[in-house]
This record gives structure tokens, C-alpha cells and sequence, in this order.
């Protein structure tokens, strides 16, 4: 027997200690449908993020102020006037640069090393274990001890970051109640935008790291009673942390599509006041 078939003997459910069963799961249900759903899920993301990341056009709807998230804050000397709420700090930028490069590789570090999603893509990625008494096809574990998995202890900085990235986007969904010729204005494009950002903070303070800095080292909640009501508020939104993670990339997904239609001059933003 070879070396990792000897291993794999050894460990999980091919261990001395547990039933000897040559099939690799007793289930009849359809265990397969989650792990499917999730990666679809998160690949239909990736792809179109991905793409209107890179594309550089219908991002900025230049009557009403919308700015896509996936932009934003837009840095270079390449984004369109106006869409720059921060100045241009950066030269023009390659094509191959996504105008949203100063941001973009944190929310995608806070997400990667979201603990929903490590069980979400470990499950239904790299099948371990793809679900509940399903065997799985690795034959040794390592934890999160080496590169690359030792850079989700990092998630608790990049939480810190998304909690920047949150007050930006906030800030742009302020900025974009702006009228046509000026002033105040109201439309469905800041309603869509006010949601995704309510959203997105729901999601970033429903982390698992969020609840430790809010609490997490208090040995005496009694003695400390502010930052345990803070503490119960964010376990509260801890329990929805999945629901949030879910619905926040479709809402990202709706917030940019909408912004792209009418900045493409596809539709007409529908006004309420201005």
C-alpha cells in the first residue's frame, strides 16, 4: 500500500475506530444540492464582478451622483470627472488595473477569510467535507497552520478595513441625493443605493470579529455594561451573518446593475423629487 493510501487509512472516516464502510456515504438525500447551489452561487459572483471591475464604463451617473460600489472610491486620473469623491491621488492606470485596486483586495481578503464563507467554499470547492457523513477525498488535514489557509487569521484586519470601506460607501450614498440641475434629489437609484449600504454594515458588523472587539475579551460583562449591550447587539446580527452574506452580494450585484443601465443611458432613473 502506498504512502498516502496508507494515510488515508489512518484518518476521518477510513480511521481504525469507525465502521468499515467501502461506500463513501450511506445517504439517499440529495446532500450534492447545497455544495452545488453555493459554488454556483459564488461563481455567477465572481464572474460578473470580475467583469465590471475591469470594464471602465457605466459607473458614474454624473446627474444624479451614483457611483458604483465596485468603483468606488475611484482614485486615478482615469476615472471620469466627477466620480473622484476623494481627488486623484493615482496617475492614469493601465487598462489591466481595475479603477477600484485600493479597496478591492481587502473586501475580497474580508470575504475569503469570512468565517461563513471559509465553510461555504470548503465545503463546496474543495469538498471538505462536501457535507454531513460524506466522505471526504483529502487524506490529511492541516488546519490553518500554513500558506495558504494561515492568512484567514488575518480576517479580524480586514475587518477593520471593510469598516473604512463601509463609512465610503456611506458617504457616496449621502453624496448621491442630488438633483438634475442641482441641489437636492431624491430617485429610485438612492434607494437602491441606501439599502446595499444599510446591507453591507449589517454584514460587516454581524462578523465574528466584530462580536470579539465588541466584547470578546470582557472576563466581567458586569463591570462593563456598555460594551456588553454592544456586545448582545452584534451576536444578535451574528446569528443572521450567513443571510447577510447572501444577500449582500446580491444586493452589490443589483446596486452596480442598476447604477450601469442608467449611466448607459439604458433607463431613465426613476425621480422623486429632482
Amino acid at each position: 500500500m502506498s504512502a498516502p493510501a496508507a494515510e488515508r487509512e489512518a484518518t476521518g472516516v477510513f480511521s481504525p475506530g469507525r465502521a468499515r464502510i467501502l461506500a463513501r456515504t450511506l445517504r439517499v438525500d440529495r446532500w450534492w444540492l447545497s455544495p452545488l447551489l453555493t459554488v454556483l452561487g459564488l461563481s455567477a459572483f465572481i464572474i460578473y464582478a470580475t467583469v465590471r471591475s475591469f470594464v471602465r464604463s457605466a459607473y458614474w451617473v454624473a446627474d444624479y451622483h451614483y457611483l458604483t460600489p465596485f468603483y468606488s472610491p475611484c482614485l486615478s486620473e482615469s476615472c471620469v470627472p466627477g466620480s473622484s469623491h476623494f481627488g486623484t491621488p493615482f496617475p492614469e492606470l493601465p487598462m489591466w488595473i481595475p479603477l477600484g485596486f485600493v479597496v478591492l483586495p481587502f473586501l475580497l481578503g474580508f470575504r475569503v477569510t469570512c468565517y461563513y464563507y471559509r465553510k461555504a467554499y470548503y465545503r463546496s470547492v474543495w469538498f471538505s467535507p462536501p457535507a454531513c457523513a460524506v466522505a471526504e477525498p483529502h487524506s490529511r488535514y492541516t488546519g490553518e497552520t500554513r500558506l495558504p489557509l494561515i492568512i484567514q487569521n488575518a480576517h479580524r484586519y480586514f475587518f477593520y478595513a471593510a469598516v473604512i470601506v463601509s463609512l465610503i460607501n456611506t458617504y457616496d450614498a449621502i453624496t448621491a441625493f442630488h438633483g438634475k440641475g442641482g441641489g437636492f434629489g431624491f430617485g429610485l437609484g438612492n434607494v437602491i443605493l441606501l439599502v446595499n449600504v444599510i446591507l453591507l454594515w449589517t454584514y460587516t458588523l454581524s462578523c465574528h470579529s466584530c462580536r470579539h472587539v465588541t466584547g470578546g475579551r470582557l472576563k466581567h460583562f458586569s463591570a462593563h455594561p456598555v460594551r456588553y449591550w454592544m456586545w448582545s447587539q452584534v451576536s444578535k446580527l451574528n446569528t443572521r451573518h450567513m443571510q447577510f452574506a447572501w444577500i449582500t452580494l446580491g444586493t452589490l450585484v443589483l446596486t452596480d446593475f442598476y447604477v450601469m443601465l442608467v449611466a448607459s443611458d439604458t433607463i431613465s432613473d426613476l425621480r422623486f423629487v429632482g
